[in-house]
């Protein structure tokens, strides 16, 4: 069992007195936007390939089949970290397994600057991929934890959205910097294969040191519990409302997936726009427009939440598929943009009801269990794609993916927002 730490608020400071906050609540604030910095740029760090697969695919002469096998196995070291280690951080302490997540990026990092034949692309996603399964579950938990803490200290009761709100926009904005970040070095910058990982690097490397100053907010059993791999610890009456919400959330990451790895073939061979910032620029439309929806909506009602989110994603999906068709790089943007805010605005729907549902003794592991089958639905379209189109056109393929996904997407938020 674990527990918060103990916070000891002055009677001085309860809410309506004047003076400075407890030395608790602000280290507790503090920390929340550190853990917040650390968490974003992780994220960012797991997407700078992103754009330079071209660059990759130019000097080595792999095919499309390759990259499906890159992007893969990077969501099979999410998943299987998720698995097996994800959900540790509710024992073993949140800062200790963030700070292992910085170290395993920071040796992907290594591989990708060492070895960058095709071998070592294979190899370094991987690890990249175990880094994020890592990360997800155990940041996304200790963001709860610290704001709460420095609500309590401050005399506040009551839910607030911020931790919700400012957790899902590290995890997809990160996502999105990474490719921005590494598309301009690329393209302005000299050896674009070694210049984005060494400043994405030394970004990690201030986030590990940044750790230091940050409280734990898990207190660690003795005698340690035996180790086990995931499982998902919700109460009876709670576990339709998780299973629609990790159902939902794996459908919101397949949109990801599939605009991850439909846009820089169809700029570099449908549009033969092969521009490594309009490639970064492009993924970062899509999920930094997933982090401004969640910034924007994090009031929001929880059903009111999924109606838009649902709505939104509908249609930039529906302009995607149209764009392939079209060749049309302002209606791939525009549906790109939209398809991002409506998908995050329902995955932090989905982020919120399995917070809300999850014992305090099991945040990180029921979170561990929605990343999970979130990183499941990001392969999904990866590798289909990558396989479909050995057989049919993109666009008849994407055509397809995208009717089956709208499909699913009808299930599961159905689900959602009756257990909502």
């Amino acid at each position: 069992m674990t527990s918060a730490t103990p916070i000891r608020v002055q009677a001085s400071r309860r809410p309506g007195a004047t003076g400075r906050p407890p030395v608790a609540g602000r280290r507790h604030r503090a920390g929340f936007w550190l853990v917040a910095y650390a968490f974003a740029v992780t994220m960012a760090f797991s997407a700078v390939p992103t754009p330079l697969y071209v660059l990759y695919q130019a000097r080595d002469g792999f095919g499309a089949f390759t990259l499906t096998l890159i992007f893969a196995v990077y969501a099979v070291g999410v998943s299987l970290s998720l698995l097996l280690a994800g959900h540790l951080s509710d024992w073993a302490g949140r800062r200790r397994m963030l700070a292992a997540a910085i170290a395993v990026n920071l040796a992907s990092g290594v591989l990708f600057l060492t070895w960058p034949s095709v071998p070592g692309l294979l190899v370094a996603r991987f690890v990249s991929g175990v880094s994020i399964g890592l990360l997800t579950a155990t940041a996304t938990a200790h963001l709860t934890e610290l704001h709460r803490a420095g609500r309590r200290a401050r005399g506040r009761v009551g839910p607030s959205e911020q931790a919700s709100a400012v957790s899902t926009a590290a995890n997809l904005g990160g996502i999105g910097l990474g490719p921005l970040l590494a598309g301009l070095l690329a393209q302005y910058g000299p050896d674009p294969l070694h210049l984005s990982y060494l400043v994405g690097e030394g970004l990690m490397v201030a986030a590990l040191l940044a750790l230091m100053l940050v409280p734990e907010t898990v207190t660690r059993p003795d005698p340690r519990p035996a180790y086990r791999p995931q499982r998902v610890s919700v109460p009876p009456a709670s576990r339709p409302a998780f299973w629609a919400a990790g159902g939902t959330g794996a459908v919101v990451f397949s949109v990801f997936g599939l605009f991850t790895s439909l846009a820089p073939s169809f700029l570099a061979g449908t549009l033969h726009d092969r521009s490594h910032a309009l490639a970064g620029v492009a993924a970062f439309a899509v999920f930094g427009a997933a982090a401004l929806s969640q910034i924007m909506l994090a009031r929001v009602p929880l059903l009111r939440l999924l109606v838009i989110g649902i709505t939104v994603l509908v249609t930039g999906l529906a302009l995607v598929t149209v764009a392939v068709w079209v060749a049309s790089l302002a209606l791939l943007l525009i549906g790109g943009v939209l398809a991002g805010a409506g998908a995050g605005a329902t995955f932090k729907a989905t982020v919120a009801t399995v917070i809300a549902v999850a014992p305090d003794g099991a945040r990180g592991e029921a979170l561990a269990g929605l990343f999970l089958a979130a990183y499941l639905g990001l392969a999904v379209p990866v590798i289909g794609l990558g396989v479909a189109t050995q057989y049919l056109s993109a666009p008849v393929a994407l055509l397809i993916f995208a009717a089956a996904l709208l499909a699913a997407l009808a299930t599961a938020t159905r689900r959602l927002y009756r257990s909502a």
